[in-house]
């Protein structure tokens, strides 16, 4: 620790040309984040929920009043050099696609068509093994998983040409991908590849994505919950290229609310027997997840972050015997505005019970575009400043953090922000943010 603190702070290139943003998948968290994008360049819409573009950050003591956007004390790139591309299984363009979404009201997308029709989805690399409840006919000719790589990769070099990009980032908001954990093929970068010209059936199209963009030296972030960049090979391909990643999974609905409520809960030292979380999703993504295994891969990073935050090695007569239980059900009627119904049995004082009920009716695709943009706009930075591998304190982001091996990840969305912002202090020499406070008093 006292050596990393010594460090000197990353030499900050500054967000010079404009920056690609190449997303696989282009359903309804893409084309809500995209088709906001093009409303805030127009000035018919505000970046709500956006830490980049609305929220400030303090430097120095409460007394010396310093207290920037953002936006303005980093060089991010701007909303406007924004450029788009991504691959799909179907081949609407952004504008259909964002029709059949559904989760933006007409009016606003019919004056926002000219731009969101100019982007068309390259053919997806896709396995119907991977996500079983989605097939469609914009697919790269069949071939080896190498073949897939390469054509990825191809897809990349033509993207960089024809629109003059000076950098890109690769973001995942594609369907999730059946539960699978690290197989041989994974444990080596060697042994990746061999696997990939062989087709090893252990190897997802994520991690083709992945692959390809890691090899090519742009960043990837992960915003679904299955295994892409957390194995060891592309671990070590991101650190051996000086790349950044990050995930797993937008953090958006219901988790958002559990990474709220349970470490006030936990601080206040208030006990609690049982937390049933339900939801209700009818988009393409709730279809998705109606496969098991699909499910599975999600079950895990929501059921994750509770017993982190709570702690109950540390705390057993608080938290020794939660009964925790998540469940997701695909009802169509309500496409992308999903409710999350949450009972947490809590107790307190000389043990006597007390109940909380949270009904969130939240707008999925709504809550993430904004993580997306966050997201893109922080992994081009942390290219810029020299990070790569993990990027831990885009914690905040997600529900299952990716963190270095043996390394437990930090849930509490207050301790997460805290570490966000203390790294883009860092970042340009400010001097971290302790809350001591003890100065104001000597």
């Amino acid at each position: 620790m006292q050596e990393a603190a010594l460090r000197a702070t990353p030499n900050l290139k500054p967000a010079d040309g404009r920056l690609g943003v190449l997303i696989p998948g282009m359903g309804a968290v893409t084309t809500t984040f995209i088709a906001g994008i093009e409303a805030v360049k127009r000035n018919i819409a505000k970046p709500i929920g956006s830490l980049t573009q609305l929220s400030t950050i303090r430097l120095g003591k409460r007394t010396d009043n310093r207290t920037p956007k953002i936006n303005d004390f980093l060089p991010l790139a701007k909303i406007e050099d924004l450029v788009f591309a991504g691959w799909d299984v179907f081949d609407d363009n952004c504008f259909d696609a964002a029709v059949h979404a559904g989760v933006l009201q007409r009016p606003l997308l019919d004056q926002l068509r000219e731009p969101l029709e100019k982007i068309k989805p390259m053919p997806a690399v896709f396995d119907t093994s991977f996500v079983k409840r989605l097939n469609g006919p914009n697919l790269k000719p069949k071939g080896s998983k190498m073949d897939y790589a390469l054509a990825v990769m191809d897809d990349l070099r033509e993207f960089q040409k024809t629109s003059g990009v000076s950098r890109c980032v690769m973001i995942w908001c594609g369907s999730t991908e059946v539960y699978h954990t690290p197989a041989p093929c994974h444990q080596t970068i060697e042994a990746f590849e061999a696997g990939l010209c062989a087709s090893d059936p252990e190897i997802s199209p994520s991690q083709i994505y992945a692959y390809a963009a890691l090899k090519m030296g742009i960043p990837y972030a992960n915003g679904a919950p299955h295994l892409t960049t957390d194995t060891p090979a592309l671990l070590q391909l991101s650190r051996d290229n000086s790349v950044p990643i990050c995930g797993k999974d937008f953090k958006t609905g219901q988790t958002f609310m559990k990474t709220l409520i349970a470490p006030g809960l936990k601080s206040r030292m208030l006990g609690v027997s049982g937390w049933f979380s339900t939801n209700i999703l009818g988009n393409r993504d709730g279809e998705v997840l109606d496969d098991p295994g699909s499910f599975k891969s999600k079950e895990e990073s929501k059921l994750s972050a509770l017993e982190q935050i709570l702690q109950p090695e540390l705390y057993p007569d608080l938290y020794g015997n939660v009964y925790h239980k998540v469940r997701i059900n695909y009802y169509p009627p309500r496409g992308d505005d999903k409710e999350g119904w949450d009972n947490i049995d809590i107790f307190g004082w000389l043990g006597y019970p007390m109940q909380i009920k949270i009904d969130f009716l939240c707008r999925d695709s709504i809550l993430a575009a904004p993580l997306v943009l966050d997201l893109v706009l922080f992994m081009d930075l942390a290219q810029r400043a020299g990070m790569r591998g993990i990027q831990e304190w885009l914690s905040f982001y997600f529900k299952a953090p990716m963190t270095a091996p043996g390394l437990y990840p930090e849930h509490d969305i207050f301790i997460q922000l805290m570490k966000l912002k203390n790294t883009l202090r860092w970042m340009k020499g400010e001097p971290l943010i302790t809350h001591l406070g003890l100065e104001y008093y000597d």
